[in-house]
């Protein structure tokens, strides 16, 4: 067992702070990585400030992580010391459920072990993500990361990426299907750049007019303004998928509208109520709202190749990890494009 440095919150009402936490000895099937960058998602914010409820003390956030290979067990051929990999939203599952079996563990029958707040059957207690110096992972939940991508832009599409790949590909997104992706943050601007490169006509569907040149430089064709009503007509009827990134509460209705008979819209950002949706507006067209929830490891490595083939990353802010606090109230207020990264180096100084 070692001792390492890393930052935390001890309370739901309690800024992060540095803090030593103690991580296991490498097993015969760990892989120990020195964590280069770490991103900064909504979800670490949702679990410090306990929102969803359930979240154990001290909460050390960070399943965005990516690193080089410092030490591996005997039984680990498929990693090497300094290569470069990643760690997503999960360290653990039951790998024998249904879910576990067709490469679902986030679906995991047993419940996936979190990559933080999950429960830790090495040490006791709970995990503790990736806003430390090292962490030690089951081989089979460390990801290959390609080498021509620029890593500390690569952090965030082990949450935000794969969020937005796996519903665009599960639902066969493809060469010239009309896609909207409705809301410009984090997990949109991914949203769009990844259809993009699916080869669909991305349109961007925000409330927001100035966001328009934004999204058309990550690769959306045309820019939708759901305020606007006589737009909202004129592509009624017209989209073959819509990926809702919206992150709170809001009215679908209208959006079901903008549907094809027999499409799908797919909620990746509001795990919360939403309001009243009319039973109508799906009868009417036999339409679909669906949700997804990241991916498996198998889908995630595929996400990076493809992220590598396409030379896809994240747009983000580098920061400090002592600058962490001002970070997440910046993030609550949507003042970032598009996501934070924590230079990991500033932990060690």
């Amino acid at each position: 067992m070692s001792t390492i440095k890393a930052y935390g919150a001890k309370s739901s009402d309690a800024d992060l702070k540095e803090m030593t936490i103690e991580r296991r000895d490498v097993t015969d099937r760990d892989v120990k990585i020195e964590i280069s960058y770490c991103g900064v998602c909504h979800s670490d914010i949702h679990t410090v400030r306990n929102d969803w409820g359930g979240s154990k003390y001290p909460v050390v956030p960070g399943h965005e992580i990516i690193g080089r290979v410092i030490e591996v067990g005997s039984d680990v051929s498929n990693f090497k010391k300094g290569e470069l990999v990643g760690v997503g939203c999960m360290v653990d599952s039951c790998r024998e459920c249904s879910a576990c079996k067709d490469d679902l563990e986030q679906f995991c029958e047993e419940g996936m072990v979190g990559t933080y707040n999950g429960k830790d059957k090495h040490l006791g207690g709970h995990t503790f993500g990736g806003y430390s110096e090292t962490i030690v992972v089951d081989k089979y939940y460390v990801l290959k990361v390609p080498e021509n991508l620029d890593e500390k832009a690569v952090a965030p599409l082990l949450c935000a990426g794969i969020t937005t790949y796996s519903p665009l590909k599960h639902w066969n997104v493809k060469k010239g299907d009309k896609v909207g992706v409705i809301g410009l943050g984090g997990l949109g601007h991914m949203g769009i750049k990844i259809a993009a490169a699916m080869g669909a006509e991305v349109v961007m569907i925000t409330t927001s007019p100035s966001k328009a040149d934004d999204a058309k430089r990550l690769g959306a064709s045309s820019v939708l303004i759901s305020k606007n009503e006589d737009d909202m007509k004129k592509h009624k009827g017209s989209f073959d998928f819509l990926l809702n990134t919206v992150p709170v509460k809001h009215d679908i209705n209208p959006y079901i509208q903008l549907l094809k008979r027999d499409s799908t819209m797919c909620m990746v950002g509001a795990i919360e109520p939403l309001e009243p949706m009319h039973g109508g507006g799906l009868i009417m067209g036999r339409k679909r709202v669906a949700g997804s929830l990241i991916g498996g490891i198998k889908e995630t490595q595929e996400m990076l190749d493809f992220c590598g083939e396409h030379n896809i990353v994240s747009d983000v802010e580098m920061i400090d990890m002592d600058t962490i606090n001002t970070a997440y109230e910046r993030v609550t207020n949507s003042d970032v494009k598009y996501r934070f990264v924590i230079d990991m180096q500033s932990l060690k100084n």
